[in-house]
């Protein structure tokens, strides 16, 4: 006899956008914006209209440890039952989430922005600093987020030193494979030489990279120290070579070998 009985139907796979790292809010947010993130990512997906406590409910019953709980769980910057590093922070965890707060509060204040209390508030912040919408229709809540999130310092006073700090990480983030592409093509089509004639046209061809993208592979691999760019005996600027002049360009194997792992194309 064939079994009728309904399949239950498989939970919704959560979804994380994809500009988050990039874009520098986990340096700012407390530790509840990763996984409120997370959530309204995976409301925006096709399929889902309903509520963040809806789809709370849909996924993990309700509760979600991650979260704290549910929507209206207090916001911390420290994770409660995790062992607190001493030596990173010998001030302890209670006078180190109470400075997060303050410099939390005092950039938001001074922003005009209300400070959120809860994972509810924060998601109402994300409304109103365009990290996300929301939109009452015909079938119920739709949500959605934009393809890049703005940036933290668009929208808060933030300090130099968190300024400098997430410039760095987005300069990485947008160089890093550039540069990988580019070192591999030295290492294994090249095999590691001292200095090779060249121009940006003829990296670009040989990496199959944007002349644009090699010549910001180039600035950091002279700005890290690991190259320099010469015109016969001068030193050139790496951002502003042309595309089809020639220059030496020339390794510093040693400290590159020192201070990055090596790259290779399998």
């Amino acid at each position: 006899m064939a079994d009728n009985s309904p399949v239950p139907e498989p939970r919704r796979s959560m979804a994380m956008h994809n500009d988050w790292w990039l874009s520098g809010w986990e340096h700012v947010l407390p530790r509840q914006g990763f996984p409120l993130t997370m959530l309204i990512g995976t409301a925006s997906q096709p399929g889902f209209t309903g509520s963040l406590d809806d789809l709370l409910h849909e996924i993990f019953d309700g509760r979600w440890d991650m979260i704290g709980g549910d929507l209206d769980g207090a916001l911390t910057f420290s994770w409660p039952n995790e062992e607190w590093d001493y030596e990173a922070a010998p001030e302890g965890r209670e006078a180190c989430e109470a400075a997060r707060w303050e410099e939390f509060s005092t950039m938001l204040t001074t922003a005009g922005f209300p400070v959120p209390q809860t994972v509810r508030d924060l998601s109402e912040l994300y409304l109103t600093w365009g990290l996300a919408t929301r939109e009452e229709t015909s079938e119920g809540t739709r949500w959605s987020m934009p393809a890049a999130l703005p940036l933290p310092g668009d929208l808060l006073p933030l300090d130099p030193e968190l300024t400098e700090r997430l410039d760095g990480i987005r300069w990485t983030r947008r160089t890093g494979p550039l540069l990988d592409t580019l070192i591999a093509h030295l290492i294994d089509d090249l095999g590691e030489p001292a200095e090779t004639l060249t121009s940006l046209d003829q990296l670009a061809a040989a990496t199959g990279q944007d002349v644009d993208d090699v010549r910001l592979a180039l600035a950091e691999l002279v700005t890290s120290g690991d190259a320099r760019v010469q015109r016969g005996e001068e030193l050139a600027d790496a951002e502003r070579l042309e595309a089809h002049r020639r220059f030496r360009l020339v390794m510093d194997w040693a400290h590159f070998h020192e201070n990055r792992i090596q790259v290779s194309r399998g």
